[in-house]
């Protein structure tokens, strides 16, 4: 579905359907339209709520896997290399860190 909340057509048709019916009829055709462009505003808001829980569940996990091989590398590293190794992991979890918020 493109950007456009209503097509042309479907505006063009309710004003076409506005003409042709009496006066009456009038509120319950634009209420219509405005009930189908509420309706489509909803979705479109359902859509980008999923969209970002993804992104939050997505860097989440992203954030939780460096600590969970973080921890760990920090040891050997601190064991076997000393300051230099302890180094290069920090910069490593953190550039995991900055890489994930901004997919």
């Amino acid at each position: 579905m493109p950007d456009d909340l209503v097509s042309k057509e479907e505006l063009q048709s309710a004003i076409e359907t506005r003409k042709e019916l009496d006066e009456e009829m009038e509120p319950v055709i634009v209420d219509a339209f405005v009930a189908r462009i509420e309706q489509r505003l909803a979705e479109r808001d359902e859509r980008s709520e999923r969209a970002l829980q993804l992104t939050r569940n997505h860097q989440k996990e992203m954030v939780l896997g460096s600590m969970a091989i973080g921890i760990p590398m920090l040891a050997l590293a601190a064991v076997f290399t000393g300051l230099a190794g302890i180094i290069v992991v920090c910069i490593a979890l953190v550039v995991i860190a900055v890489v994930s918020t901004r997919s």
